[in-house]
């Protein structure tokens, strides 16, 4: 079709400036997380990294990738979009070292059904924030405007990292019983569990934008709390030498991921009154009527990331990881057995 009544692929819904302007608004962001190995800006069709020039010699890669989950809905409800980022990089690189991989690059894809510059903006920072915190560069992603895919407003994030280590220093390794288990604190409930999280607070009755009934602030506020990022602490704890594993606790809780690094034929021993059970926790799980096994299965529950070390290393690692700021937590031991065994009480 021809003429002035020819149809062009902004009437369809996809707006080709938009997306230009978008990445000329975050090319400040992006270059703010550059890095030791970074080779180009973005805009390209792909993104260059030099491993050479990050300092390795002989490196294996280490790649993960991870969404935020329904944790969206919440952000979209509220308009609070500012840190969604974080916890879509987060997400990430806490999986990579717990390989014992430092982070070198991410890259996003961000779908929406029609750009709105200000929300992508907003969004892309957050993102940039969190792989500046982490020594990740963001080089690079894909901004994907898909009409009658998506309702007004509502949007999708995926992440993805890629970091590396020298060879022959991959964790878990060397885990043995009578290993100490290190817990270091969470920031609420991260990126996981959001589904549960949603229909607790339609049981409620409360809306996003009520007093939060177990902290300062609105309700959504409090849910939107950003994965923390242990990237810079656990990577220097590894380097210290001692640690035998980390483990990032995410879907199902204390539960399900310790014992994905724990060798065959050893446990996990957790006590459960080491640490107080942080209130959003204890709300969900009282307005829930849920079980403590339910709680330990679904949630962090104060744990956001458990590094397993060598028995006479644990007090120099905790003070090393107490200088980086953390709350360290004496959680348990590793000892001959199956899964988790849990000794005292959380709730």
């Amino acid at each position: 079709m021809t003429g002035k009544n020819g149809l062009t692929y902004a009437d369809a819904g996809v707006d080709i400036d938009a997306g230009n302007a978008l990445v000329e608004r975050i090319k400040p962001a992006a270059k703010r997380t550059a890095r030791s190995g970074t080779m180009s800006g973005l805009g390209g069709f792909g993104a260059l990294f030099d491993l050479k020039a990050a300092g390795y010699v002989d490196p294996i890669l280490v790649a993960a990738t991870d969404g935020v989950g329904t944790k969206l809905r919440i952000a979209i409800d509220t308009g609070n979009v500012d840190t969604i980022g974080v916890d879509l990089v987060a997400m990430c690189v806490n999986d990579l070292v717990c390989q014992g991989a430092e982070p070198l690059f991410f890259l996003d894809y961000f779908a929406t059904g029609k750009l709105e510059l200000d929300q992508a903006t907003r969004i892309i920072e957050g993102i940039a924030a969190g792989c500046e915190a982490s020594g990740c560069a963001l080089i690079g992603g894909e901004t994907a405007e898909m009409p009658g895919m998506y309702h007004k407003g509502d949007f999708d994030l995926a992440g993805f990292a890629v970091g590396a280590m020298e060879r022959g220093t991959a964790l878990p390794e060397g885990v043995g019983a009578g290993d100490v288990l290190l817990g270091l604190a969470s920031n609420g409930v991260h990126s996981n569990g959001y589904s549960f999280v949603r229909k607790v607070v339609e049981i409620s009755g409360l809306a996003w934008d009520a007093d939060c009934p177990f902290s300062a602030g609105t309700l959504g506020e409090a849910l939107l709390a950003p994965t923390r990022l242990y990237v810079k602490q656990a990577l220097a704890a590894v380097r210290a030498g001692g640690v035998h594993a980390l483990a990032h606790i995410t879907g199902g809780g204390l539960t399900e991921n310790p014992p994905r690094v724990i060798p065959e034929g050893l446990a996990c021993e957790i006590d459960l009154s080491a640490w107080t059970l942080p209130p959003v926790f204890r709300w969900l799980a009282e307005t829930a009527g849920m079980s403590e096994p339910e709680l330990l299965k679904t949630f962090n529950c104060g744990i956001g990331m458990m590094l397993v070390v060598k028995a006479d290393r644990a007090e120099a690692v905790t003070a090393l990881l107490r200088s980086h700021g953390e709350t360290v937590v004496a959680m348990g031991h590793v000892v001959p057995g199956e899964g988790v065994i849990y000794k005292g009480r959380l709730l």
